[in-house]
């Protein structure tokens, strides 16, 4: 698949060595897919162990969806982000078109917090699209921090009782504004204790306000939103950057289950890849200031070069993220 640059089958049948025919390549793929299933859970605890990643992480919630003829393949990502990597850790694949709601919100966080815990979130970052009374009222109830963008238009009513555009309140307010809302889009709090939502509001090169909602300091809340971006350039790594994610034909949910954990499996491979070539290296800029290539693209370039050329190479990657078990098993005769 990484040599291909492709999860489709009919083009990872041909990367196969051997004198097989192209066409067994192609049923052996068919039935792996057809009977072996990945578990997502178990692939969050392998990422985390395979690039020893320390807690707490900054996380990101986002939606990918793309069309299979008339099917929509729609999935909501929870990923976390890092300095040098930005990889999935677990997802839930919809069964509609369109925006999550909070239930489908909830469910991946509570399985998130079932292996890790809230207190390992640094701060959850999410886009406009995941607003809502019940998913903010679920992250106050569990300690969880967020960062979460809202659009400018919503409303909220302040102690005094009066209702405003959030748009009219901090359009002048550029280090962030603590409000106590009590109804409308972010009703209260007060009524069962938990803590009052802040906002943060900045105006951007193209004239709009970008409005964060938070319960951790305003002004750093706005400092961290900018790494959401690091989700959509996830999902570019997955697709035309590196695995034609799109490619797929699969639209059974548990085939498309498996086919994520590959291919999270793959991108995890590609940054232990660009460790061990980089070390504590930085990648160089261009005369625009930008890095001449992301950290992911770098290791995928050069593990390619390394499965073709030397293996020993690509196969030391992946020992090197994630070494050898050290004990020593024993077997007992049982009488």
């Amino acid at each position: 698949m990484i040599n291909a640059r492709t999860v489709n089958l009919s083009h990872i049948a041909s990367q196969f060595s051997g004198r097989a025919r192209v066409a067994s390549n192609y049923r052996r793929l068919q039935r792996f897919f057809q009977y072996v299933r990945l578990d997502g859970d178990w692939l969050a605890a392998a990422v985390i162990k395979l690039l020893k990643l320390q807690p707490p992480w900054l996380l990101a919630l986002d939606r990918t969806n793309w069309k299979i003829g008339r099917r929509d393949v729609n999935i909501l990502m929870l990923a976390v982000i890092t300095r040098r990597a930005r990889l999935p850790l677990m997802w839930i694949i919809l069964d509609k078109p369109g925006t999550s709601n909070a239930a489908e919100r909830i469910e991946l966080l509570r399985r998130y917090c079932a292996l890790f815990g809230a207190a390992s979130i640094r701060t959850l970052l999410c886009d406009r699209e995941f607003i809502g009374q019940t998913w903010i009222e679920y992250l106050l109830q569990n300690n969880i921090l967020f960062s979460i963008r809202v659009k400018e238009n919503s409303y909220v009513v302040l102690d005094d009782g009066r209702t405003y555009q959030l748009k009219s309140l901090l359009r002048k307010s550029y280090g962030g504004k603590e409000l106590t809302v009590r109804s409308g889009q972010f009703r209260t709090m007060a009524a069962s204790n938990l803590p009052p939502i802040r906002f943060a509001a900045k105006r951007l090169a193209d004239g709009q306000l970008l409005i964060v909602a938070t319960n951790i300091k305003p002004a750093r809340a706005l400092k961290l939103y900018r790494k959401r971006w690091h989700i959509e350039c996830l999902f570019g790594d997955s697709k035309t950057r590196g695995l034609n994610m799109e490619d797929t034909r699969l639209t059974n949910p548990a085939k498309l289950n498996t086919l994520l954990v590959v291919i999270t499996l793959a991108m995890t491979w590609a940054y232990a890849s660009a460790t061990l070539l980089k070390g504590t290296e930085t990648i160089r800029k261009g005369k625009h200031g930008y890095r001449l290539k992301s950290w992911f693209r770098c290791g995928f370039d050069q593990l390619r070069n390394w499965i073709l050329h030397q293996p020993d190479k690509a196969i030391q990657a992946w020992q090197r993220a994630w070494p050898k078990r050290k004990e020593t098993l024993k077997f007992y005769r049982v009488v």
